[in-house]
């Protein structure tokens, strides 16, 4: 099985349908990316770990320099950590952007809430990024995050995280 060909094939497929202009185009760029994950994960057995870094530099070359080492090893990362979490990328309304911001949290209930949350407040990028960043996950109580998790119907009160941070700058107690 030649991984190289079927991912540059997949890559120059997803460039012309970026290019079509149309509305679902993100999600064929989640679906595309997904598959190249699954593709650089099962040729890295393969042919060892050095083996994103010899296509990456083809590929760079061949399909667009967008598609570097590091651009690789996020689209193995995003198979890789949501096909072992049985969370299904590719049905959800996410884009490719959001999916990124998601691969930074570690816990696998935070990552199923923001995606919720983002689907049903229809979020933006940069509002999933404030979310993550202020820690909302975090700070709700550990009966609303229970509830969550076992999906039974949230209160109003439960979603109501205590806004109030105090920090204390000086040195004194």
């Amino acid at each position: 099985m030649n991984y190289y060909n079927q991912i540059k094939d997949n890559l120059i497929k997803c460039e012309i349908y970026d290019r079509a202009k149309d509305y679902s185009k993100d999600r064929n760029k989640v679906n595309v990316y997904f598959e190249i994950g699954r593709l650089l994960s099962e040729a890295g057995k393969e042919y060892g770990k050095n083996i994103i870094k010899q296509y990456s530099e083809k590929l760079m070359v061949e399909v667009g320099k967008k598609y570097n080492e590091r651009t690789l090893y996020g689209m193995r990362r995003f198979y890789e950590k949501f096909s072992k979490q049985k969370l299904n990328p590719v049905g959800s309304k996410l884009s490719w952007s959001h999916y990124r911001e998601l691969l930074t949290i570690k816990n696998i209930d935070a990552i199923q809430y923001y995606i919720e949350i983002c689907q049903k407040n229809n979020l933006s990028k940069r509002q999933l990024q404030e979310k993550i960043k202020s820690n909302e996950y975090g700070r709700l109580t550990e009966e609303t995050k229970n509830k969550l998790i076992e999906s039974r119907q949230l209160e109003v009160i439960d979603l109501v995280a205590n806004p109030i941070k105090i920090k204390n700058n000086s040195l004194n107690e």
